[in-house]
């Protein structure tokens, strides 16, 4: 089925990503879910997320020459049974993410939601948050079992080769804020001059959800951004902070594709191929969990929503677990007694 999103000109209450069949006509059933997410301000990137989540359910569907109008009780089922036997098959967080969505549109369109077949829901008792009382009966949503992420951060001869691949000023500025601040790519990205106080050592972020945040900043990050101001920045009117170089498009902001050509080449350069931007910001997190940080202060660092994404960074890495044990051995369990 080739359908496809095609960007359309920004319009007030209407998504820029449009879902089109094969005849390049808009489907709407779809589209007018779209526009009422538009409607609650999400981000470009959400809205173009949900587009193409959309599209994928979209193509099953009308490969299934079914109206819209009445939605089998055993959707859910059909369409995970359907993605596990697709070449290659998709991770349990991007089949669970569609499913969400598709629920979402059920519940759009009808009112309540028919996708899900009550024989496959889960039952459970579920505990008030309070933590009192009995716990009362409870049905989750059919959805994949998704493995427990493990940060992985980097280690410090792995950092140290990669820093040392840079020349830059503008880049070793982009690595540190990463690492000693934790920053995303597009908050890097996003940064503008006049977010960076140097008087009072700290940078403004906005970060998902355009939570805004404040952070201190490092002396020598503070030196290095002042550096690559003076020196290395062209003269242009852009006001974000990171901006080309060189080439056709020295002065214009960089663009994702940007960083990620600069660390796609110093991966090779250093030879460390697990380093990428959001493992810098891993690396972060776990180096602030080994310092002693607490989880409402790196919660606020890293700019988290929701205390159970920090939460992963408590997880002990096993190269943790063998340090732990050997300072408990150490210090609690006395020596053998010779033969």
């Amino acid at each position: 089925m080739n359908w496809k999103v095609l960007p359309c000109l920004p319009s007030a209450g209407r998504n820029p990503w449009r879902i089109v069949d094969q005849a390049g006509q808009e489907v709407l059933w779809l589209n007018d879910f779209l526009d009422a997410q538009c409607l609650r301000a999400l981000s470009p990137l959400t809205l173009r997320m949900y587009a193409y989540q959309l599209l994928h359910f979209g193509r099953w569907w009308s490969d299934r020459q079914q109206p819209w109008a009445a939605p089998p009780h055993t959707l859910v089922a059909d369409y995970i049974r359907f993605q596990l036997g697709e070449q290659p098959a998709p991770s349990a967080t991007t089949v669970n993410a569609r499913l969400e969505l598709v629920r979402r549109l059920c519940q759009f369109h009808f009112g309540h939601n028919p996708a899900d077949d009550a024989r496959l829901r889960r039952r459970y008792r579920r505990r008030f948050e309070s933590g009192y009382g009995r716990p009362q009966p409870a049905t989750a949503e059919l959805r994949l079992k998704q493995a427990v992420p493990v940060i992985q951060p980097l280690s410090t001869d792995q950092v140290a080769r990669f820093w040392a691949s840079f020349r830059h000023c503008r880049d070793m500025a982009l690595i540190a804020l990463m690492l000693f601040n934790g920053l995303r790519s597009r908050e890097l990205l996003n940064l503008k001059i006049e977010d960076l106080c140097f008087s009072a050592a700290q940078i403004r972020v906005f970060g998902k959800g355009r939570r805004e945040r404040l952070l201190p900043v490092k002396a020598d990050t503070l030196r290095l951004l002042q550096t690559y101001l003076r020196t290395e920045r062209p003269s242009t009117g852009s006001p974000y902070v990171f901006v080309a170089l060189q080439g056709k498009m020295r002065g214009l902001p960089m663009t994702p594709a940007g960083l990620r050509s600069l660390f796609r080449h110093h991966r090779r350069a250093s030879d460390v191929p697990q380093a990428n931007p959001h493992r810098f910001r891993h690396t972060f997190g776990a180096d602030m969990v080994r310092a002693g940080v607490s989880l409402p202060a790196l919660m606020r660092l890293l700019g988290h929503a929701h205390v159970q994404t920090t939460l992963r960074y408590a997880s002990l890495t096993p190269a943790d677990v063998w340090r732990e044990f050997e300072r408990a051995v150490q210090r609690k369990i006395p020596p053998l007694p010779r033969p």
